[in-house]
């Protein structure tokens, strides 16, 4: 089965991504996953990708989507796979398709987790950080057993930056303007379904398994 995941920061996605490969036996493969890869084996897209991120420059879609077809013809995938963080753009989504076509590996389903931005907000700047080790909290899901102080060593938690209200607001924006095309394109494809990610993860699962089943 060839899947593609996709979901807002705080939706779970990762989450899902565990289950779905522990129970599927087909390769988990990220963005990032594939670079490193690619890098580490020292391929002549791994040296090109690197060059660019080396300069602290985006990956061309070009050399990226030639860093895919060189993962997606690795056998692992012979039974599958399941793509999360790409593709980000329509062109990424445009040059997928044709490459899945040249391999003869089309899209059964593109898993959309979906949760309310509200709710999305309330996960993201929950988190609370240890500064000492590192240990990390959440004032809902996971709270330290007094408010606001790490279990291991005392000290005061803190909330990062990029978890503060203004900032994870501005971040789920911007997600949604990139992956809202991305979504549209899927739909008018067939391949889109919309999990409810609003609730217990278990049960995200089942949803997900279930469709999963009818393939």
């Amino acid at each position: 089965m060839n899947l593609i995941l996709m979901g807002l920061p705080g939706a779970g996605k990762g989450t899902q991504a565990e289950k779905i490969i522990e129970k599927y036996q087909i390769p988990h493969i990220s963005t990032g996953d594939m670079f490193r890869s690619a890098i580490k084996e020292g391929t002549e897209l791994g040296k090109q990708a690197k060059s660019f991120m080396d300069q602290g420059t985006l990956v061309p879609d070009e050399v990226t989507i030639g860093i895919v077809r060189e993962r997606l013809g690795k056998s692992d995938c012979d039974k599958g796979f399941l793509l999360d963080g790409f593709p980000r753009t329509l062109a990424q989504a445009e040059a997928l398709e044709k490459l899945l076509t040249e391999l003869n590996a089309p899209i059964e389903y593109v898993l959309h987790v979906d949760v309310p931005r509200d709710k999305l907000l309330g996960r993201l700047t929950g988190r609370r950080i240890c500064p000492e080790c590192g240990a990390t909290y959440h004032v809902i899901y996971n709270p330290p057993k007094v408010a606001e102080t790490c279990d291991n060593d005392g000290a005061t938690l803190i909330q990062r930056e990029d978890d503060r209200p203004e900032t994870v607001a501005k971040r789920i924006e911007v997600n949604v303007e990139q992956t809202q095309p991305l979504l549209d394109f899927y739909q008018d494809k067939g391949y889109l379904v919309t999990i409810d990610g609003d609730q217990d993860i278990d049960d995200v699962f089942e949803e997900i398994d279930q469709k999963l089943q009818t393939l």
